[in-house]
């Protein structure tokens, strides 16, 4: 079950490289089913609805519109984890290196963090935007810190968790009752919601949850009281793995639960004051994006780059690096419903997630939290033209 999926994704990401790989900075955007229901505009955007300040596709940026995005200040961009080659952080990089924030008049400084402790900063505007690992993670952290968070792009429609659990200690989910799966943080909301809707299995009560620490899947692998480990898609199955270990892989994805991953947000502050700052900051990473599907591999090495540099002190690898943007690559082309574009919020999927997740008591007796202005459906669907390319000045 394991290598049949790393087979599936690694063919769907070469598949993508060799339909779009080539080096013009206006990249081709891999398009996910029929497109014909795209709110995206044709070929301009202008958050001000003001046409002077529109961007045109293939002409001058306007003048007004660099003078409002300088105007903005230094704009801080939080990572989800190090400099690693994940979703909603690769885009950032490309970008970044390509140069597509400064042809659009942005002053952006990249900050190495870790998904959990962007959302308090992101709140303050001491940030103005982050890296999020799923839209429940996001929409539980503002409800409980009464943060005013906003999505403005979700890169997978589908859970970035997988469970793997060795198979001597159990052949099914049912037999992970009264034994520990090791978490790193809290367990993952989409694993949480699998073992209960299919093994009748609540945290707490069926089963045991051990902290572990540090990142490596191999040390966590070794404790002999761990019977399972949950792990992103895109970074843990592949390096057990690569290191000769055996597991089984239970994917919520094959039990029908819904889920997201790859998510940038804003606060309601920065995008009240800085609308044009904040659709041009997305434009350039939607471009960032576009790059990736396109060349995985180029994106995985600009990364492993800035992990190097950085002091890799999780021990990343540019095979971990490769394998994780490939698998994310292939994952969000995927998900993307149809009539949508990659990164588009599509407001119906994230709320089938919360519903999901509610309805088998995930979030206890406080209830779901509310997903009210916790996203902006429009600002990342108004940067595409109808055929699915980012709509880029000349």
């Amino acid at each position: 079950m394991m290598r049949s999926t790393i087979a599936l994704l690694a063919a769907a990401s070469i598949t993508l490289a060799a339909c779009g790989g080539d080096d013009d900075s206006s990249a081709d955007t891999t398009v996910a089913g029929d497109t014909t229901d795209t709110t995206a505009a044709s070929d301009t955007t202008a958050a001000s609805g003001d046409d002077s300040l529109a961007v045109v596709a293939g002409e001058a940026f306007p003048e007004e519109r660099c003078e409002a995005n300088q105007a903005a200040g230094t704009i801080g961009y939080l990572t989800g984890f190090d400099y690693a080659a994940a979703a909603s952080i690769i885009e950032v990089l490309v970008a970044d290196q390509a140069g597509y924030y400064d042809d659009l008049c942005l002053d952006v400084e990249i900050t190495p963090s870790f998904s959990t402790a962007n959302y308090p900063l992101v709140a303050a505007n001491q940030a103005q935007f982050a890296s999020s690992g799923s839209f429940s993670e996001l929409a539980t952290q503002a409800e409980s810190n009464e943060a005013d968070l906003v999505a403005l792009t979700v890169d997978g429609y589908v859970a970035v968790d997988v469970l793997m659990v060795k198979p001597d200690r159990a052949t099914s989910l049912d037999e992970l009752a009264g034994q520990t799966i090791g978490i790193k943080g809290a367990l993952a909301p989409a694993i949480a919601v699998m073992l209960r809707q299919e093994a009748d299995l609540v945290e707490g009560d069926d089963f045991q949850t051990a902290l572990l620490d540090g990142f490596d899947p191999f040390a966590h692998w070794a404790i002999e009281e761990i019977a399972a480990l949950p792990g992103w898609r895109s970074n843990e199955p592949g390096a057990l793995e690569r290191g000769g270990e055996v597991f089984d892989l239970y994917d919520p994805a094959d039990f029908d639960v819904p889920g997201s991953f790859g998510l940038i947000y804003t606060n309601a502050e920065f995008l009240a004051e800085h609308p044009i700052a904040a659709e041009d900051f997305m434009r350039a990473t939607l471009q960032g994006l576009a790059d990736t599907i396109a060349d995985p591999a180029a994106a995985a090495a600009a990364a492993f780059e800035l992990v190097e540099a950085n002091g890799n002190s999780n021990f990343l690898t540019i095979e971990g690096e490769t394998f994780r943007v490939e698998t994310d690559a292939a994952a969000i082309v995927a998900s993307t419903p149809d009539g949508s574009f990659p990164g588009v919020v599509v407001p119906e999927e994230l709320a089938a997630q919360i519903a999901a997740y509610d309805e088998v008591g995930f979030y206890g007796d406080a209830g779901a939290p509310s997903i009210d202005g916790r996203y902006d459906a429009d600002l990342a669907a108004g940067l595409y033209d109808a055929d699915g390319q980012i709509i880029w000045p000349g």
